[in-house]
């Protein structure tokens, strides 16, 4: 569901460490999310990427599955996990819709910058929604390029010669109005960047 799996292969080796050039955003965001966590929750990962979140919040809960449709990502994820002897986190090259997953299974999903990369937003939303056990939390962050003519208007036409993938243009209402629509409720919404307008969202599954 994720689109350009190739590109983000081949910029997985780089990806890291612009990660870590951006690493007080990526503070701001397991900071945020850490009181929303219990040493008791299962938690699903989707895309993973490099595992920066991932390794970051694995002391804070029982197991953490994480998942990316980029091998390369996965492979970088789980030596820098072994290279700090976490071992409650599974990583794994699958998608959401893996048969492996249990319904009503996950007590929190992560969602870092990966929205607006799919393909069909709302079919992930339902399957996360899905795999959530009753009251469980959805915790989200995604740019939400529509609100940034200029730049969405630049990714399109890169997308366009193949530069960059494909990207959802959402604005932070769409995108709170896509979760209620899911049968979500949003309980916490904070803007990060503002350059890149950043959307740290929290939801809870209603039913």
């Amino acid at each position: 569901m994720i689109k350009s799996e190739s590109f983000w292969d081949k910029t997985a080796s780089k990806y890291y460490e612009l990660e870590k050039k951006d690493e007080q955003t990526y503070f701001t965001i397991i900071e945020k999310t850490k009181p929303y966590l219990k040493t008791s929750d299962t938690v699903l990962d989707f895309g993973c990427g490099t595992g920066l979140i991932t390794n970051e919040i694995a002391k804070y809960v029982k197991e953490i599955h994480a998942i990316d449709t980029s091998s390369k990502m996965i492979g970088i994820a789980e030596r820098k996990a072994k290279e700090r002897q976490i071992q409650n986190i599974d990583y794994d090259h699958v998608d959401i819709f893996d048969d492996r997953f249990v319904e009503s299974s996950f007590d929190v999903i992560l969602a870092s910058y990966v929205l607006h990369l799919l393909e069909d937003e709302h079919m992930v939303i339902q399957r996360m929604k899905e795999l959530l056990k009753p009251g469980g939390l959805l915790i989200s962050v995604t740019p939400c390029l529509g609100e940034k003519k200029l730049l969405s208007g630049f990714l399109f036409m890169g997308s366009k010669i193949n530069i960059v993938p494909k990207i959802n243009s959402f604005n932070r209402n769409d995108l709170v109005n896509t979760f209620e629509e899911g049968n979500f409720s949003v309980i916490d919404t904070e803007c990060l960047k503002k350059s890149s307008q950043e959307y740290f969202i929290v939801s809870k599954k209603i039913k």
